[in-house]
């Protein structure tokens, strides 16, 4: 068996759930964010990862998909801003309404708890497997 397999997935599971933890805090961040530097509202980010490698039509689905490592991808989302009547506002429009980011804060704070556990799920797998790969040199007599 093949550990460095195991590693991978692992190491490239721990980079999707950084990014979507690193995106989850850029978004709280700029929550009041009325105006960005390409005009407008801040607009979302999101994180996603992405398969890339292309593999024979002799393996099934299921073995694709253990042999791939997603890629990370961090695009703009389509949310519509919010908009919240601050008359007095410099951003506020000639109605008097100011566009917010349409960030939900309580959906970005649970994406951060379930992005920290995934990683954490991703050591314990790759911790098992050194574990294994060295319970199996011991063994071997290695």
């Amino acid at each position: 068996m093949d550990f460095s397999y195991v590693s991978a997935i692992s190491l490239a599971g721990m980079d999707v759930e950084r990014a979507r933890l690193d995106v989850a805090a850029i978004n709280l961040a700029n929550v009041h964010t009325t105006r960005a530097a390409y005009g407008g509202p801040f607009k979302p980010l999101k994180a996603f990862g992405v398969s890339t490698q292309k593999f024979s039509p002799a393996y099934s689905a299921i073995e694709r998909s253990m042999m791939s490592v997603p890629d990370v991808r961090i695009q703009q989302s389509t949310v519509l801003p919010r908009f919240v009547q601050e008359p007095g506002h410099p951003d506020a429009n000639e109605k008097g309404y100011v566009a917010y980011p349409g960030i939900d804060t309580v959906a970005e704070m649970v994406n951060m708890m379930t992005a920290v556990r995934s990683y954490e799920a991703n050591v314990v797998a790759m911790n098992a497997a050194k574990a294994m790969a060295m319970k199996a040199l011991e063994i071997g007599g290695v």
